[in-house]
This record gives structure tokens, C-alpha cells and sequence, in this order.
């Protein structure tokens, strides 16, 4: 008998608070009221958080969903520590709002960081990605926040991707078999080395580039403790080559085989996962997932 795919979300989920330019600037006025004067303008709105420009230096992002409101806190408690450390800029909160008006949570007003998503800019590797996963990629402290999706055993996340495959097949021949023995091997790769702060989720839409560079990661929700093949992933991921791909591969050093084949798997859970949520509602989304799994078919 197939599985039932029916439970699993198949596009962007709505949001639970809606939050917009007006209600943006009553909490800006209630709490910030020397910003509140500068102009606001909507930028994105992804699966959990919305973005604002706030005049030209200021960025506001809001939770639009209850699970994302943790992630907002994550990212206040740890982004102020760990950007020294890297080398590229990273949205580490300026300052940090609380529920008012109406609105249940906690809410952050970020530096602006310049460059276009990778998805929409072409990124050429100059040794910036491996630089950054070296710098991000040390030992967490014990209460670094743990992750029940991002930097886990890839076993825990089998039965959810395999559904989605089920359904993906319908539609798409991206699951090649090359694709499928890649991700059945990565299940079967042991976890052989520390936990270590990741990212956890290092798609297109979180890097930005300038100049074919890197010139920040934004959006560290999925802030943890856990396993950097995870992150390891963001060579599929973002980098267009399969030279750059090596390059990249080459520059991080000594990595386990065994790491190497969790972090194509990785890469392949994120281009199910972005393929098929993007085929119901997000055609820029589908597009990164389809990119994603010729990536890895292709090699390295």
C-alpha cells in the first residue's frame, strides 16, 4: 500500500498573526519611537517570519507563525556571539522588541545586509562558503539550542522525505535512481564526528551575494547544535559547478567520507522539500529544489 501523504503540508503554511506596514509602525511608536519615523516597506515573507525594510540601515523581522517565535529568540540569545567569529556579516539583532498591541511576540530590528539571494544572483565560489562553515562549524556551548529537524540523525527525517518523494514522483523525473542511491547511502552513513553550531538551513534564499561573493547569511532560526552535514549540504545547494562544488569540498579540510554522503543527503532532503512545497505555491522555491537534485546527480 502507498503511504498517505495526505497529512503533509504541501505548500507555504498561512500565517497565524498577520503582521503589515501599519501594524509594524504602531510597534515601532509604542516602543522604538526614534525609529518610527523612518519608512517602512514589506520585503518577503517566508514559511515562518516576515521582513521589512526599515529606512536605509534597518531591517524588522517578525515571527507570523507561534513555532517560529522560539526561533526569533534563538537568534537574539546567540547571533550577538557568534558574529565576531565570522567572516561575513550576519543579522545579529540591534535591538529587540516584545509582544504589544495585539501582537504575541518577541520581535527583532536587524542591520540591513546588502546583496541579492543567490537564487537571484550568480554565486561563483572564491573560497568564502568553506571559509564561513570552517569559522561557523566549532564546538556549541551546552545550552546552544537543539534542533528537531535541522542537524539530526537523517533516519528521523526518512519517513517525511520518502512521502514526499511518493509524490514528487508523480510529477517529476529528478528522482533518479543516481539520486535515490544517494540518499539511501546517506542513511546509512554513521554520525562520526561532534556536534557543532550549524546554521540549518543554508539554501539560496538565506545567502546573500554581491559581486558573485557571499555577502552575508541571513535567517539563523534553525540555530543549533547538531550535525554540520547539514550544513555541509549549502555545496549543492548554492554552488551552480561541479568545479566549484569540488573546490569548495576540497577547501573544508579533513571531512569524514562518512559526513560527506549525510551531506548530499541533506542536500537532497532540501530539494524534495523545496521542490515539492514549491510546485503547489511557490514557483521560486520549486526552482531551487529542482536545481538542488540535478546538483547532485551531477556530482561531485
Amino acid at each position: 500500500m502507498p503511504p498517505d501523504i495526505s497529512g503533509l503540508p504541501a505548500s507555504t503554511p498561512t500565517a497565524e498573526v498577520e503582521i503589515d506596514v501599519s501594524r509594524a509602525q504602531d510597534l515601532l511608536r509604542a516602543q522604538f519611537p526614534d525609529l518610527a519615523n523612518l519608512s517602512i516597506e514589506h520585503v518577503d515573507s517566508g514559511w515562518d517570519n516576515v521582513i521589512f525594510r526599515l529606512g536605509d540601515n534597518f531591517a524588522l523581522r517578525f515571527p507570523r507563525r507561534e513555532l517560529a517565535a522560539k526561533l526569533v529568540e534563538h537568534e537574539q540569545r546567540w547571533l550577538p556571539e557568534l558574529a565576531p567569529r565570522l567572516p561575513v556579516p550576519i543579522p545579529a539583532p540591534l535591538h529587540m522588541g516584545k509582544p504589544a498591541n495585539g501582537y504575541p511576540w518577541r520581535w527583532s530590528i536587524l542591520p540591513w545586509l546588502t546583496g541579492a539571494p543567490a537564487d537571484q544572483s550568480e554565486l561563483t565560489d572564491d573560497g568564502t562558503l568553506p571559509a564561513f562553515l570552517t569559522a561557523l562549524h566549532v564546538t556549541a556551548p551546552e545550552d546552544a539550542p537543539k534542533n528537531q529537524s535541522r542537524g539530526v540523525p537523517l533516519r528521523q527525517r526518512a519517513e517525511a522525505v520518502e512521502t514526499r518523494m511518493q509524490r514528487l514522483k508523480e510529477t517529476t523525473a529528478l528522482l533518479s535512481d543516481n539520486v535515490l542511491s544517494i540518499w539511501k547511502t546517506a542513511l546509512a552513513a554513521p554520525i562520526d564526528c561532534p556536534a557543532t553550531w550549524i546554521h540549518g538551513d543554508l539554501h539560496a534564499r538565506n545567502v546573500l551575494v554581491e559581486n558573485g561573493r557571499i555577502s552575508s547569511v541571513i535567517d539563523w532560526g534553525d540555530i543549533a547544535a547538531g550535525d554540520r552535514a547539514t550544513d555541509l549540504a549549502a555545496i549543492w545547494t548554492l554552488l551552480p559547478s561541479a568545479a566549484d562544488r569540488q573546490q569548495a569540498i576540497d577547501a573544508c579540510g579533513p571531512v569524514s567520507e562518512a559526513t560527506w554522503q549525510r551531506a548530499r543527503g541533506w542536500a537532497v532532503l532540501f530539494g524534495v522539500i523545496l521542490l515539492d512545497t514549491g510546485l503547489t505555491d511557490h514557483p521560486r522555491h520549486a526552482a531551487m529544489g529542482e536545481q538542488i537534485l540535478r546538483r547532485v546527480s551531477k556530482g561531485p
